[in-house]
């Protein structure tokens, strides 16, 4: 590193008075001048996945297939973003061609992995788009990415969250509001001393069972090969992540720029704190990656509809399609409420974090258990998508082509990602 360049560790560092402000964490900045000489660099860039589990009613969320561009005719679905239509883009036609799990809405969404694609396993996953953004930009951050959950996974699938690491293995997520406050924002309880005597503990431990892996490496079949390939892979994910812990340790976390949550919230209040914590989490750049698995039933009983989120999802004319839309309102008028703090939370330069953020909505499913045309609302500026727009895609494109379309527009250079065959350049702004 040259001499007149640091990280946002050693700034903090070496200013403490400046840590408890939270405006001052998102500076990005990495030379050190006068800020007479020396303009800041521009906010770091950020990535935020909104997966719903089960669909959306067809007939009332999805635009007409033959209204498409600027002046498109919002549904009753998407009404509660009217404030925001010139922010957001509505894409149609994609789809995860392996996908064939009609109840699982999130398991493959980000990743549009061939299940079957590794001989041997019952299932096979690959990374997800955020954990490829986390390893693009988290390397400055606390968390390199923070994936949010809930108890409630009607819809969803198998995994732990909507995030796949990249040996297709799921990531846990935090279900708690609470527990992702103290997880972001808390003080460690353990003196220094012992969180590196832990660590050193740790990478102790990961030393002697490398060396006993590598003791058994030679004469193995192609098959056992392969798996301790994929086991060498998970030491080596620990180590980094007891590298990070390290580089963090003597670092005081952000001040919280909101209050500690309520604890029990359920539905539709925990979907709202969630969404309070996303913005935090992006405020103070303790992250600048972060997905979240929402809840589907408890939502439902929020909004005091006595309906299975399940039989939602099998709507017909009547209770269960007017449930479905009550759920579909209430999705839009949070996200409408998101972007409206993304785009009141100001950066150091003056810009906002919606500026800088880009933001994915949607599910795997789009209605009825249908896996053909998912959902997908993309907001805010921080991959250069063209925003304010009904763009139709041909029938059974590739969502990874979106997801492709965005990481490159973030700045990330990947040739592909999942079974993505190129980018959207209807999206490219």
């Amino acid at each position: 590193m040259k001499k007149n360049q640091f990280n946002r560790r050693h700034f903090l560092r070496g200013t403490g008075a400046l840590i408890a402000l939270p405006s001052l964490e998102s500076i990005g900045f990495r030379r050190f001048a006068s800020a007479a000489a020396t303009a800041p660099v521009a906010p770091a860039k950020r990535a935020v996945f909104l997966g719903i589990g089960f669909g959306l009613t067809k007939e009332t969320w999805f635009p007409d297939l033959a209204d498409t561009g600027a002046d498109y005719k919002l549904t009753e679905g998407l009404s509660p973003l009217a404030r925001h239509k010139s922010d957001f883009t509505v894409v149609q036609g994609c789809a995860n061609q392996f996908s064939n799990e009609a109840h699982w809405g999130s398991t493959f969404w980000l990743t549009g992995a061939n299940r079957y694609s590794v001989p041997g396993q019952s299932m096979a996953n690959s990374i997800s788009v955020d954990q490829v953004v986390a390893k693009h930009l988290g390397q400055d951050t606390r968390f390199s990415s923070v994936p949010l959950a809930s108890s409630d996974i009607q819809g969803h699938g198998p995994g732990l969250s909507l995030a796949w690491d990249q040996r297709g293995k799921p990531v846990a997520g935090f279900n708690d509001p609470v527990k992702v406050f103290h997880k972001l924002f808390s003080a460690e309880d353990m003196p220094l001393e012992q969180r590196q005597a832990a660590i050193a503990e740790n990478r102790s431990v990961l030393d002697a069972v490398l060396t006993d892996a590598k003791r058994v490496q030679r004469g193995l079949s192609k098959t056992d090969t392969d798996k301790l390939d994929e086991y060498f892979q998970g030491i080596r994910d620990i180590e980094t992540r007891l590298g990070k812990d390290e580089d963090w340790l003597d670092v005081p976390k952000a001040e919280p720029p909101i209050g500690e949550p309520e604890p029990g919230l359920k539905g539709k209040h925990e979907i709202e704190m969630m969404y309070n914590l996303i913005v935090a989490a992006l405020q103070t750049d303790s992250t600048r990656s972060m997905t979240y698995r929402m809840p589907g039933q408890s939502l439902l009983q929020s909004l005091d509809l006595g309906v299975s989120a399940h039989n939602v999802s099998h709507y017909a004319p009547g209770e269960r399609m007017e449930a479905s839309q009550a759920r579909d309102k209430a999705h839009s008028q949070m996200l409408a409420g998101l972007i409206d703090k993304l785009k009141a939370t100001k950066e150091a330069d003056g810009s906002s974090l919606f500026d800088h953020t880009a933001l994915a909505f949607g599910s795997n499913i789009s209605s009825i258990h249908y896996l053909d045309n998912c959902p997908t609302v993309l907001s805010g500026g921080g991959a250069n998508l063209k925003m304010g727009e009904h763009i139709v895609l041909p029938k059974d494109t590739p969502l990874c082509n979106v997801w492709l379309t965005m990481l490159q527009g973030m700045g990330i250079g990947v040739e592909r990602h999942g079974d993505s065959s190129g980018v959207v350049k209807e999206l490219q702004g």
